[in-house]
């Protein structure tokens, strides 16, 4: 038996009780980041640096020596010796920051503290046995102030029991100095997580991996159980299943059989639970598939708001026209210079995003604004692009490249290309009408319709026309127009099939009397097959009165190959 003191044996115990032996195992959560210091500048009350506050949530003391913080670009030195007890807090800085933030509680002092990006970053504490114990991905929208997240405020979380929650559970300070090192927080409250964890997309890495991306940290042993996942298609249950540190929202599955190209299988997730034991429901499955490069036309520019409504923002959408599976990660939006040089590169995506054929994404700087001015129908297909680049009033250019630098599709847009009646054309948006027809010929572009808005982002454009296989040289659809921007009948299409290219055309508008009230096209070449539109309008672009016209239309060739085609049309529109 070992003799002790009285003294000895008044340490040892007090040892037992603080918890003050530095391999002590903390689990998840039992410590968390509670606020954190990301934008210091300008100075609200507090002093002008970056830091981060801990709160000890366990029942027991937690010694941090050699726990680390760390985000995206690395991690810092180890903590000091220092005991945290139950319920309390600890302000984490740079060694040049302790002076000035001693003055509101308990702090220690790390080498390479990581530098809190201001519009956002992953931060994330690690424990002595490189656990990590909790992370926090946050951006400025967590602020829900436009003011304060613009500096000088901290984020504070709401509700420590929830420490997983993200966004929800946290907010900008109300405390007057713009935080509250050291103490809890102005903003404390009970902020239950009752909501299941949602599957928000998924993508192959390669033909024997694929990557689950859900919207909140997950249960790290729960969700590694492979029976909670099943690929269709064959593939069935996978190999493994590995939780993704440290903010545990992606699962890494490893299959049993290969993924095949040009193929879209279906992954379906059952039974996983978020990190406050909510099981996943309804939102579980989500398209999966090996992407590919991007060729020529394969993505296309499908609609276009260049000019927006007062406090509005600029958005492009593009259309998936192939049977390839692109990764929006390895596709670029970028503008020309005033000398026509390729300019202001944006990637569409950091992250992995597949976009699917027949998939529509919108681009944009602020999805949330798009989706306050414009009826939208998928609210997931939005890619956040910070400082889009710029696109005129009154024309621009739009260019979508794939990662080797190659143009997939190019707009050289022109704001005279809306539907010429109209007044006010501010907020309304440019709609291709045929996927399949020529980006740059302005009669496949018209304004989106007053019926959806002027606008149809996420979705099939108002003035969208289905590609007919046209049989015979020249068809005019539909045979009655409405040219009143409703979306329905605006504009006549004249589609024309040759069996050859050189042909030229002159196609001219003619009233029930014979006068002639347009010339459309004069000598214009044409492919094998395409089309040119009519938007009801007259020769100057007045209003013609409704009735009865002819579609003329003459063909020849250098051949001396000649024809020609009356068409009849009727004009609904009412004269105002």
């Amino acid at each position: 038996m070992v003799n002790m003191s009285k003294p000895v044996l008044i340490l040892f115990f007090a040892a037992l009780l603080t918890g003050s032996s530095t391999g002590q195992v903390a689990n998840r959560y039992d410590i968390v980041i509670d606020e954190l210091m990301a934008d210091p500048a300008p100075v609200t009350g507090l002093p002008n640096n970056e830091w981060i506050e801990l709160r000890n949530t366990s029942l027991s003391a937690i010694n941090l020596s050699g726990w680390r913080i760390g985000d995206a670009g690395g991690q810092s030195g180890p903590m000091p010796s220092y005991n945290l007890m139950p319920d309390s807090f600890v302000i984490v800085c740079t060694a040049g920051a302790v002076a000035a933030m001693s003055a509101y509680g308990p702090v220690i002092s790390v080498t390479g503290f990581p530098s809190l990006d201001n519009t956002g970053d992953l931060v994330y504490l690690r424990s002595l046995q490189n656990r990590v114990i909790h992370s926090v991905s946050y951006t400025d929208a967590w602020y829900r102030n436009e003011l304060k997240k613009d500096g000088g405020w901290t984020l504070e979380m709401i509700d420590s029991k929830n420490p997983c929650s993200g966004f929800v559970n946290w907010k900008a300070s109300v405390d007057i100095k713009g935080g509250t090192p050291g103490k809890g927080n102005s903003v404390d409250g009970v902020n239950k997580d009752i909501a299941a964890p949602r599957l928000l997309r998924a993508f192959a890495t390669d033909s024997m991996n694929i990557v689950l991306v859900f919207d909140e940290p997950l249960d790290s042993l729960k969700a590694a159980t492979t029976a909670n996942y099943h690929i269709s298609d064959g593939i069935g249950t996978p190999q493994s299943a590995i939780t993704i540190a440290p903010v545990f929202d992606k699962v890494n599955l490893r299959l049993n059989a290969p993924l095949s190209r040009n193929k879209i299988y279906t992954v379906t997730v059952s039974a996983v639970p978020d990190c406050m034991n909510n099981i996943i429901g309804a939102e579980n499955t989500a398209r999966v598939g090996l992407s590919e490069m991007a060729g020529s036309l394969d993505v296309v520019i499908n609609e276009v708001l260049f000019n927006p409504p007062a406090g509005g923002t600029d958005y492009v959408e593009v259309y998936n026209r192939s049977n390839r599976i692109i990764d929006l990660k390895q596709l670029y939006i970028a503008n020309r210079s005033s000398a026509g040089v390729i300019s202001n590169i944006k990637q569409l995506s950091t992250d992995n995003y597949l976009l699917f054929p027949q998939d529509f994404m919108v681009l944009t700087e602020d999805p949330e604004i798009v989706k306050r001015d414009f009826i939208t129908f998928n609210m997931n297909a939005f890619a956040t692009i910070p400082s889009m680049p710029s696109y005129n009033d009154d024309n621009g250019d739009v260019i979508i490249l794939n990662a080797q630098g190659a143009i997939v599709d190019e707009l050289s847009y022109d704001e005279k290309w809306h539907f010429k009646l109209m007044d006010n054309r501010e907020g309304v948006a440019l709609e291709r009408i045929d996927h399949n027809a020529a980006t740059q010929n302005p009669d496949n572009w018209h304004s989106a319709a007053t019926s959806v808005g002027y606008g149809t982002p996420t979705y099939k454009n108002s003035q969208y026309r289905i590609d007919l296989q046209v049989q015979g040289e020249i068809t005019v659809t539909p045979e009655i127009i409405s040219p009143d921007n409703d979306g329905m009948d605006d504009f006549a299409t004249i589609d024309y099939l040759f069996p050859s290219a050189g042909y030229v055309a002159n196609i001219t508008i003619f009233d029930a009397a014979g006068r002639m009230v347009r010339p459309l096209q004069r000598n214009a070449l044409c492919g094998i097959k395409g089309n040119y539109r009519w938007d009801g309008l007259g020769e100057k672009n007045q209003r013609l009165p409704t009735g009865i016209y002819v579609i003329y239309t003459e063909i020849f060739n250098l051949e001396g190959k000649k024809n020609h085609f009356k068409k009849v049309i009727v004009m609904a529109r009412k004269n105002n």
